[in-house]
């Protein structure tokens, strides 16, 4: 494990209410955010079909979380302790483009994270495994530590999800995403 310390969480500016999260509305949200947002689908391939380039993991951090206390979402009290966080940066090429964390249990993540560079998703379907995504919260957040990173000033757009497999909770993950992304998605911004 990772010997550097786990950033602070994001500190929520705003949030969805969870009737709206779970019904997929997001008024604020521009469709294609909306998407990328609320979508059940995989952040990692959305971010490499939008720019044509591979997905890159920087792990920052990896490390017991014995107090998730209340930067956490609300879904991970219900994964077994001990707890694992890990944190990354998500790149494609020159441009980072999210900053994600996750919450395992600590046996759970030593079967599923033993590639700790490799993509979470890649990591999970291994062999086609069945998996079901959750989305579980919208929120629009800011991090000092992410303007460095993402080369712009927050606010920023953030979602977590919970993973299952056999109708069982996997992980928690809580994705933050850049501005650097209206590159390709357009104004976050619903037009009026």
């Amino acid at each position: 494990m990772s010997e550097r310390l786990l950033w602070p969480s994001p500190e929520p500016l705003w949030q969805a209410c969870p009737a709206a999260v779970a019904a997929g509305q997001a008024p604020a949200l521009s469709g294609p955010w909306r998407l990328l947002l609320l979508g059940d689908g995989s952040p990692t391939r959305h971010l490499q079909s939008l720019t044509g380039l591979p997905v890159e993991v920087e792990v920052i951090a990896m490390a017991a979380d014995v107090d998730p206390g209340a930067e956490a979402p609300v879904e991970v009290a219900e994964l077994e302790p001990p707890l694992l966080r890990r944190q990354v940066w998500l790149r494609c090429g020159d441009d980072t483009l999210a900053w994600a964390e996750s919450w395992w249990n600590q046996r759970q993540a030593e079967c599923h994270l033993a590639q700790r560079s490799q993509p979470i998703w890649r990591s999970l379907t291994a062999g086609r495994a069945e998996l079901y995504r959750e989305v579980d919260g919208l929120a629009l957040v800011r991090a000092p530590g992410l303007a460095a990173g993402f080369g712009y000033p927050g606010p920023y757009w953030s979602r977590h999800y919970r993973f299952f497999r056999g109708g069982s909770e996997l992980t928690v993950i809580r994705e933050v995403f850049s501005p650097r992304l209206q590159a390709w998605l357009g104004p976050a911004a619903a037009s009026p």
